[in-house]
């Protein structure tokens, strides 16, 4: 079956938002790459650009992997400015949920408080101090 890996784009901002990302969940990224290490390019770039991430890897959880670069608008990319989606974490148990809110909204906006749903679930959202949007769900069990 085919696996959906969220890709982010920062304005220069993806280093600290992925050793953000990696405080929260743990692990070590499996690719990192700057812009410097692209053959050909390092020239025209300011150094600030050049020590932009071209490419980076967090696995999260047992099949996910959270990706992102830094846009490099000198180049010709779009400025990235925040993004039109959330991206939705289900928890395994109430008290991750909690300390995966507590930790990815840490310097952010919270749009809904984590709390008990009518729907059955411990839910809540949030803006983290990145500009990406977050939704952590947990589903109570049915009895």
């Amino acid at each position: 079956m085919a696996s959906l890996n969220p890709y982010l784009n920062f304005n220069l901002e993806c280093e600290a938002a992925f050793n953000f990302y990696k405080s929260v969940f743990g692990g070590d990224f499996t690719a990192f790459q700057r812009f410097n290490e692209v053959p050909g390019i390092a020239n025209d770039l300011n150094d600030a650009e050049k020590e932009g991430v071209m490419h980076v890897a967090l696995p999260i959880g047992k099949h996910s992997i959270l990706m992102g670069s830094d846009v490099i608008t000198s180049r010709g990319h779009p400025e990235a400015q925040g993004n039109n989606c959330y991206l939705s974490l289900q928890a395994d148990s109430k008290e991750e949920a909690e300390t995966l809110f507590t930790g990815l909204s840490e310097g952010g906006n919270i749009e809904m408080p984590l709390e008990d749903t009518f729907w059955n679930a411990y839910f809540g959202m949030f803006q983290d101090k990145f500009g990406v949007h977050w939704m952590i769900n947990y589903d109570h069990p049915t009895t």
